[in-house]
Protein backbone atom coordinates (compact mmCIF):
# COMPACT_ATOMS: atom_id res chain seq x y z
CA UNK A 1 0.00 0.00 0.00
CA UNK A 2 1.62 3.64 -0.75
CA UNK A 3 2.57 5.21 2.00
CA UNK A 4 3.59 9.19 2.93
CA UNK A 5 6.38 10.11 4.72
CA UNK A 6 7.17 13.09 6.33
CA UNK A 7 10.75 13.87 6.62
CA UNK A 8 13.19 16.29 7.87
CA UNK A 9 17.07 16.99 6.46
CA UNK A 10 19.76 19.08 7.38
CA UNK A 11 20.36 21.62 4.54
CA UNK A 12 24.07 21.12 5.27
CA UNK A 13 23.43 17.25 4.03
CA UNK A 14 20.80 18.10 0.83
CA UNK A 15 20.60 22.03 -1.19
CA UNK A 16 21.03 24.98 -1.22
CA UNK A 17 22.83 25.86 2.45
CA UNK A 18 24.87 28.39 0.96
CA UNK A 19 21.94 30.09 -0.13
CA UNK A 20 20.36 29.92 2.57
CA UNK A 21 23.34 30.99 4.87
CA UNK A 22 23.98 34.24 2.40
CA UNK A 23 20.44 35.01 1.71
CA UNK A 24 18.99 36.04 5.73
CA UNK A 25 15.14 34.95 5.90
CA UNK A 26 14.67 33.49 2.45
CA UNK A 27 12.59 30.27 2.05
CA UNK A 28 12.09 27.74 -0.34
CA UNK A 29 8.81 25.52 -1.59
CA UNK A 30 9.22 23.00 -4.11
CA UNK A 31 6.67 23.01 -6.86
CA UNK A 32 7.44 19.92 -8.29
CA UNK A 33 10.72 17.95 -9.14
CA UNK A 34 11.38 16.05 -12.39
CA UNK A 35 14.54 13.20 -12.90
CA UNK A 36 15.04 13.91 -16.68
CA UNK A 37 17.74 11.60 -15.94
CA UNK A 38 18.79 8.98 -14.01
CA UNK A 39 22.14 11.43 -12.12
CA UNK A 40 19.80 14.72 -12.85
CA UNK A 41 17.29 16.16 -10.27
CA UNK A 42 15.21 19.33 -11.72
CA UNK A 43 13.33 20.92 -9.26
CA UNK A 44 10.90 24.08 -9.78
CA UNK A 45 11.61 25.97 -6.61
CA UNK A 46 9.69 29.23 -5.39
CA UNK A 47 11.90 31.61 -3.07
CA UNK A 48 10.43 34.03 -1.00
CA UNK A 49 12.39 36.87 0.68
CA UNK A 50 12.23 41.02 0.80
CA UNK A 51 12.51 42.32 -2.84
CA UNK A 52 16.08 44.33 -2.11
CA UNK A 53 17.27 40.71 -1.62
CA UNK A 54 16.28 39.57 -5.21
CA UNK A 55 19.85 40.40 -6.68
CA UNK A 56 21.48 38.51 -3.51
CA UNK A 57 19.18 35.92 -4.21
CA UNK A 58 19.62 35.28 -7.59
CA UNK A 59 23.55 35.44 -7.28
CA UNK A 60 23.78 33.00 -4.35
CA UNK A 61 21.21 30.47 -6.29
CA UNK A 62 24.00 30.61 -9.45
CA UNK A 63 26.92 30.13 -7.11
CA UNK A 64 25.68 27.77 -4.82
CA UNK A 65 27.70 24.50 -5.17
CA UNK A 66 24.42 22.14 -5.09
CA UNK A 67 22.76 24.04 -8.57
CA UNK A 68 23.43 24.61 -12.08
CA UNK A 69 21.55 25.91 -15.03
CA UNK A 70 19.24 28.24 -12.51
CA UNK A 71 16.67 29.73 -14.49
CA UNK A 72 13.78 32.66 -13.31
CA UNK A 73 10.41 31.39 -14.64
CA UNK A 74 8.35 33.62 -12.93
CA UNK A 75 9.08 37.14 -11.10
CA UNK A 76 6.09 38.29 -8.74
CA UNK A 77 7.92 40.79 -6.63
CA UNK A 78 8.31 38.79 -3.34
CA UNK A 79 8.46 35.40 -4.66
CA UNK A 80 10.00 34.37 -7.29
CA UNK A 81 9.87 30.56 -9.29
CA UNK A 82 12.78 29.49 -10.51
CA UNK A 83 14.05 26.08 -12.51
CA UNK A 84 17.01 24.70 -11.98
CA UNK A 85 19.63 21.31 -11.75
CA UNK A 86 20.35 19.93 -8.58
CA UNK A 87 23.90 18.29 -8.51
CA UNK A 88 26.11 17.12 -5.53
CA UNK A 89 24.88 16.40 -2.50
CA UNK A 90 20.79 15.76 -3.63
CA UNK A 91 21.91 12.08 -4.55
CA UNK A 92 18.85 11.38 -1.63
CA UNK A 93 16.53 12.60 -4.22
CA UNK A 94 17.75 10.68 -7.26
CA UNK A 95 17.33 7.48 -4.95
CA UNK A 96 13.91 8.92 -4.08
CA UNK A 97 12.74 9.54 -7.30
CA UNK A 98 14.85 6.87 -9.39
CA UNK A 99 15.13 4.03 -7.45
CA UNK A 100 12.61 3.65 -5.10
CA UNK A 101 9.62 5.73 -7.97
CA UNK A 102 8.52 7.82 -5.17
CA UNK A 103 7.15 11.35 -5.66
CA UNK A 104 8.11 14.20 -3.33
CA UNK A 105 4.81 15.80 -3.19
CA UNK A 106 6.12 19.24 -1.34
CA UNK A 107 9.46 20.75 0.30
CA UNK A 108 10.26 23.57 2.21
CA UNK A 109 13.82 25.06 3.26
CA UNK A 110 14.29 27.33 5.86
CA UNK A 111 17.10 28.60 7.67
CA UNK A 112 19.15 25.62 8.11
CA UNK A 113 17.03 22.49 7.34
CA UNK A 114 14.49 21.36 4.83
CA UNK A 115 11.26 19.32 5.68
CA UNK A 116 9.63 16.91 2.34
CA UNK A 117 6.37 14.90 2.26
CA UNK A 118 6.92 11.68 0.31
CA UNK A 119 5.10 9.76 -1.73
CA UNK A 120 6.24 6.12 -1.85
CA UNK A 121 4.42 2.89 -3.23
CA UNK A 122 5.21 0.74 -0.79
CA UNK A 123 6.28 0.61 3.07
CA UNK A 124 9.43 -1.12 1.71
CA UNK A 125 10.40 1.74 -0.38
CA UNK A 126 10.38 3.83 2.36
CA UNK A 127 12.20 1.69 4.06
CA UNK A 128 14.75 1.43 1.89
CA UNK A 129 15.34 4.73 1.12
CA UNK A 130 16.32 4.92 5.29
CA UNK A 131 18.74 2.47 4.85
CA UNK A 132 20.23 4.38 2.14
CA UNK A 133 20.54 7.51 4.00
CA UNK A 134 21.80 5.37 6.83
CA UNK A 135 24.97 3.81 4.66
CA UNK A 136 25.52 7.31 3.13
CA UNK A 137 25.47 9.06 6.00
CA UNK A 138 22.84 11.23 5.09
CA UNK A 139 20.95 12.03 8.37
CA UNK A 140 17.45 11.64 7.59
CA UNK A 141 14.78 12.37 10.29
CA UNK A 142 11.12 10.54 9.90
CA UNK A 143 8.75 12.70 11.69
CA UNK A 144 5.32 10.89 10.74
CA UNK A 145 4.30 7.80 8.12
CA UNK A 146 0.66 7.63 7.28
CA UNK A 147 -0.47 5.05 4.80
CA UNK A 148 -2.93 6.72 2.17
CA UNK A 149 -5.97 5.81 4.19
CA UNK A 150 -5.15 6.57 7.41
CA UNK A 151 -4.69 10.14 6.42
CA UNK A 152 -7.30 12.45 8.17
CA UNK A 153 -10.57 12.82 6.85
CA UNK A 154 -10.10 16.27 5.30
CA UNK A 155 -6.70 15.39 4.72
CA UNK A 156 -7.76 12.82 2.40
CA UNK A 157 -6.64 15.44 -0.24
CA UNK A 158 -3.78 16.69 1.49
CA UNK A 159 -5.72 20.21 2.62
CA UNK A 160 -4.61 21.74 6.17
CA UNK A 161 -7.81 23.27 8.09
CA UNK A 162 -6.72 26.95 6.79
CA UNK A 163 -6.15 25.97 3.13
CA UNK A 164 -9.67 24.61 3.13
CA UNK A 165 -11.09 27.38 4.30
CA UNK A 166 -8.95 29.42 1.72
CA UNK A 167 -10.57 27.78 -1.02
CA UNK A 168 -14.21 27.68 0.04
CA UNK A 169 -13.76 31.07 0.71
CA UNK A 170 -12.67 32.10 -2.53
CA UNK A 171 -14.87 29.78 -4.16
CA UNK A 172 -17.92 31.61 -2.93
CA UNK A 173 -16.88 34.82 -3.18
CA UNK A 174 -15.98 34.68 -6.52
CA UNK A 175 -12.44 34.86 -6.93
CA UNK A 176 -12.47 31.75 -9.89
CA UNK A 177 -15.43 33.39 -11.84
CA UNK A 178 -13.94 34.97 -14.91
CA UNK A 179 -13.95 37.73 -14.49
CA UNK A 180 -13.18 37.38 -11.30
CA UNK A 181 -15.92 39.01 -8.61
CA UNK A 182 -13.13 39.56 -5.89
CA UNK A 183 -10.00 40.36 -6.13
CA UNK A 184 -6.60 38.43 -4.65
CA UNK A 185 -6.30 41.73 -2.13
CA UNK A 186 -9.88 41.60 -1.83
CA UNK A 187 -9.68 38.10 -0.56
CA UNK A 188 -6.76 38.40 1.83
CA UNK A 189 -8.28 41.07 3.31
CA UNK A 190 -11.71 39.13 4.39
CA UNK A 191 -9.09 36.18 5.20
CA UNK A 192 -6.80 38.30 7.40
CA UNK A 193 -3.94 37.44 6.46
CA UNK A 194 -1.31 39.38 3.49
CA UNK A 195 -1.57 38.77 0.17
CA UNK A 196 1.84 37.00 0.10
CA UNK A 197 0.72 34.68 2.84
CA UNK A 198 -2.64 34.27 0.62
CA UNK A 199 -0.38 33.16 -2.63
CA UNK A 200 1.35 30.81 -0.35
CA UNK A 201 -1.79 29.13 0.94
CA UNK A 202 -3.44 28.70 -1.87
CA UNK A 203 -0.04 27.19 -3.66
CA UNK A 204 0.17 24.94 -1.07
CA UNK A 205 -3.45 23.58 -1.10
CA UNK A 206 -3.53 23.48 -5.04
CA UNK A 207 -0.64 21.08 -5.01
CA UNK A 208 -1.65 19.23 -1.96
CA UNK A 209 -5.33 18.86 -3.56
CA UNK A 210 -3.75 17.93 -6.92
CA UNK A 211 -0.99 15.33 -5.85
CA UNK A 212 -3.55 13.57 -3.04
CA UNK A 213 -7.01 13.87 -5.28
CA UNK A 214 -5.09 12.27 -8.24
CA UNK A 215 -3.78 9.44 -6.19
CA UNK A 216 -6.77 8.70 -3.94
CA UNK A 217 -8.94 8.70 -7.10
CA UNK A 218 -6.41 5.52 -8.66
CA UNK A 219 -6.75 3.89 -5.66
CA UNK A 220 -10.19 4.00 -5.34
CA UNK A 221 -10.84 3.19 -9.20
CA UNK A 222 -8.69 0.03 -8.78
CA UNK A 223 -10.94 -1.27 -5.17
Amino acid sequence: MSTIAVVRVPASEFALEATLERVPGVSFEVERVVAPESERVMPYIWATADPDQFDALQAALEDDPTTEDVELLVDLDEEWLFRMTWIGKTQFVIHVLVDESGTIIDATGTDDEWQLRILFPSRDALGATYEYCEEHGIPLTIEHIYQLDQSPKRGKYGLTEEQYETLITALEGGYYDIPRDISGTELAADLGISHQALSERLRRAYANLLSNALVVGENELGE
